[in-house]
């Protein structure tokens, strides 16, 4: 991404898509050109902190998920199983990764880029990201790789437990939908 479309187009790219961008606009050409530094500083600094930060969401996953059917299951899970459940449930992510970097080397438009939808695999891809934030949010849970990793997880805690099958993907699904439900609202509320 940095090489192919620069950090400094990517982060002019999320703020033109934000609904911030007006209020970026408004502000005078010392404050912007500050801003900017800001924010590409921080875009760089998140993308290759990307691993790290994935491990530590793997983490809570597991922790959450392991609660959830403990507690709310009665199933007899170890917190080492939940977190390999978590992290081989998740690796269908890795292809939508591969995709998103063939997008990028195969010419994709630096000014259209999206990082946070970079491959069309959800239905938010197709629409613009500043009309309604909490509807393009929604669209983007329907991604077929995050689908996947949900009937993943969940057959993972299923064999692993006595757990029906289709009663550990809805465990695992209705986190997802809560998880991405409380993403939309907030972005929403606060843009």
């Amino acid at each position: 991404m940095d090489r192919q479309i620069g950090f400094e187009q990517v982060t002019r790219n999320a703020i033109a898509q934000s609904s911030r961008a007006e209020q970026f606009d408004k502000l005078p050409a010392d404050q912007k050109a500050k801003q900017m530094q800001i924010s590409i500083a921080f875009t760089r600094y998140i993308s290759y902190g990307t691993p790290v930060v994935v491990l530590i969401v793997y983490v809570i996953m597991a922790a959450v998920l392991l609660g959830t059917f403990k507690f709310g299951a009665g199933a007899e899970v170890k917190f080492g199983t939940s977190l390999a459940i978590v992290i081989y449930g998740s690796l269908p992510g890795i292809i939508g990764a591969i995709l998103g970097t063939a997008s990028v080397f195969a010419g994709v438009d630096p000014e259209g880029f999206n990082v946070k939808n970079p491959v069309a695999t959800n239905p938010a891809y197709f629409m613009d990201p500043t009309q309604n934030q909490f509807l393009y949010s929604m669209a983007s849970a329907l991604d077929v790789f995050a689908i996947w990793s949900i009937i993943l997880i969940g057959i993972g805690f299923a064999c692993n437990s006595k757990v029906k099958r289709s009663t550990a993907i809805a465990m695992v699904a209705g986190w997802f939908l809560l998880y991405k439900l409380v993403g939309a609202v907030f972005g929403a509320a606060f843009s």
